[in-house]
């Protein structure tokens, strides 16, 4: 059995032994869950390009980005493509994304049953001095990419929007326009401050009630082009409430990464679908979950579905923009790619003790698919931060 001594905040050491992996009953491609459930994918970054990533150049390895695609889709979930856990807006740039998108739009045209939603915003606008009227022209460029395709979109939220917006109906106007041109209803994309501080204030209110109310404003004028809208506050009676109020066939989609098994098994009055970062690492346990939530029940999900939450928790700790650090890390120390190395050099933005923290997490939940090389890699990592 595999063991290794991982370092703690009191500057001691302390021996773990890593658990077998789980062997969890996970769904099939293309089967029918119960929930709609889109896994936002990290991307995998080329080590071997001769660039200098903290001046923004970046360099993709395309094919073992997509075999994760192909993982995920594997395992019954969809992918929401070029989103927030593929580092969009932070070293992701919309040239990049629109080969990634690409790729993946027309890789699940060869799969069957395989679904992907791609991100559409406005981040080849330089927010400083972008007008209403940019916003617009660069939602419709991107959202005239996807479409053109053949692709679903994820609206997303707009840096540029939150800064030239002044009013509610400043929001309402642009999304009136850009929804206008969408030829299928689209997901709406409400990411908080944690997730990114540019996005303060969206809606035109920092009160988040009233955000909600000139939100729900917003979606009753434009139900019919809206499929539903993906919450990332990471507080649960925010989600709720909107989810009560939302119109008639518009769905919530939860992006709550600390509550996630209450919000998708819902309540009385209704559910949540997902649209979740912690599906990438989980996968396993997320396609699982599901597949037994619609066969068992809410109990059998849940009692897979909790325990991944300490987990979760600890990846999306703040600052919570900085959760992709410990994504990659996992699907490095999980054999999905062969290094730890991210866009912008983003795999320096966590310390190593929450690295560790994050270790003893995955290996409680029998996460590791092999043992052995999780704890070698582990090392490895210990070993270039200079901890023996």
């Amino acid at each position: 059995m595999a063991t290794i001594r991982l370092p703690t905040a009191t500057g001691t050491f302390e021996t773990l032994t890593i658990p077998e992996p789980t062997l969890w009953r996970t769904a099939r491609a293309g089967q029918a869950l119960p929930r709609l459930a889109l896994s936002a994918g990290h991307v995998v970054a080329d080590p071997m390009a001769d660039i200098s990533p903290m001046r923004g150049e970046i360099a993709i390895d395309f094919e073992r980005t997509q075999a994760f695609r192909d993982h995920l889709w594997d395992l019954g979930l969809g992918v929401a493509e070029a989103m927030d856990t593929a580092q969009r807006g932070m070293g992701l740039d919309w040239e990049a994304a629109k080969i990634l998108i690409g790729n993946t739009v027309a890789s699940a045209k060869r799969r069957s049953g395989a679904v992907v939603f791609s991100g559409v915003g406005t981040e080849q606008l330089d927010p400083a001095g972008a007008s209403l009227d940019d916003v617009v022209r660069a939602y419709h460029e991107q959202l005239g990419f996807v479409q053109g395709l053949g692709g679903r979109v994820i609206l997303m939220a707009s840096r540029a929007l939150a800064r030239a917006a002044r009013t509610p109906t400043d929001y309402a106007a642009v999304y009136r326009r850009v929804l206008a041109e969408a030829d299928q209803p689209v997901v709406l994309h409400w990411l908080g401050e944690m997730f990114d501080p540019a996005l303060a204030g969206y809606w035109g209110s920092r009160a988040v009630p009233e955000a909600m109310d000139a939100c729900l404003a917003m979606m009753e004028e434009n139900a019919s082009r809206i499929d539903g809208i993906k919450i990332s506050l990471l507080d649960k009676d925010y989600e709720i409430a909107l989810r009560r109020r939302l119109p008639l066939r518009i769905k919530m989609y939860t992006g709550d990464d600390f509550n996630y098994p209450e919000m998708i098994a819902g309540d009385e009055v209704g559910h949540s679908h997902a649209l979740l970062g912690i599906f990438d690492p989980i996968a396993p346990a997320a396609s699982a979950a599901l597949a037994a939530l619609g066969t068992e029940g809410e109990g059998a999900f849940r009692n897979i579905l909790d325990p991944t939450v300490p987990l979760s928790r600890e990846l999306f700790r703040a600052p919570t923009q900085f959760y992709k650090t410990g994504v990659v890390f996992l699907a490095y120390l999980n054999g999905h790619q062969d290094h730890f190395v991210m866009l912008g050099a983003q795999q320096g933005a966590r310390s190593i003790l929450h690295l560790a923290r994050v270790f003893r997490h995955a290996a409680e939940i029998g996460l590791f698919r092999d043992p052995e090389l999780a704890a070698a890699r582990m090392r490895t990592v210990l070993a270039l931060h200079g901890v023996a």
